[in-house]
């Protein structure tokens, strides 16, 4: 199967998770991309969702689903989202679609968090994928030179030959040369940064369920 199909077997495997009556926290990416498609089959069955992009919030509508302010919802039943990687405890690194901040929130908001993705993102140790993290554009500079005392390599994630803004108007960097071995550690530490809004390592707000394609199908990881 190709790496497409694997993303679409996980999209619809979701809809199991989805809870009837509710608002659901919906991600950001190409796999959630591709449970929105699945989502809008059973839009009558949701009260709406919460988005944590412009982009998701854009496709969601598109296919007649109310979205809804995070402010205008109290606790979420689910959130669903991709991830760049996943280790064997559920922790994750996301931020490769520049909505980490967000998607932090929701996923923050939910009782329960069901990842998919395809089994490429598996990995015994996250910082293997560039580490993403959110900047105050001001502070990108300083935030660069402390990666380099942990041995990462922080450049600026660029568009059109500019700096990327985010939905919130801050810039990336992405973050090469890390192995996150203590991922809750790493991620409460690079928090306090001043002039960080959020570290894309997702520890504190790990994933409950993996939904991993394969191509035997689609492979339940719990923890």
């Amino acid at each position: 199967m190709t790496q497409d199909e694997l993303k679409a077997l996980v999209g619809q495997a979701a809809l199991d998770y989805v809870v009837p009556g509710e608002i659901v926290g919906v991600g950001t990416g190409s796999t959630v991309n591709k449970f929105i498609d699945e989502l809008g089959l059973i839009k009558d069955r949701i009260a709406g969702a919460v988005s944590s992009s412009e982009a998701s919030t854009r496709l969601l509508k598109a296919q007649g689903i109310p979205v809804f302010d995070a402010n205008q919802v109290g606790e979420l039943a689910v959130y669903i989202d991709g991830a760049d990687e996943i280790d064997p405890r559920g922790h994750l690194v996301k931020g490769g679609g520049a909505a980490l901040t967000r998607e932090k929130i929701v996923a923050a908001q939910a009782r329960r968090f069901v990842c998919i993705a395809d089994e490429s993102k598996l990995v015994d140790a996250l910082g293997q994928f560039p580490l993403p993290v959110e900047v105050i554009p001001m502070a990108a500079q300083r935030i660069t030179r402390q990666f380099e005392k942990l041995n990462g390599l922080a450049t600026l994630r660029l568009k059109d030959g500019k700096p990327l803004v985010t939905d919130n108007g801050q810039h990336i960097l992405d973050v090469r040369g890390l192995l996150i071995l203590d991922p809750l550690g790493f991620e409460s530490e690079v928090n306090q940064w001043p002039g960080v809004v959020t570290v894309g390592v997702f520890a504190h707000q790990k994933a409950d369920v993996c939904l991993i394609g394969t191509a035997d199908g689609v492979r339940t990881l719990s923890y």
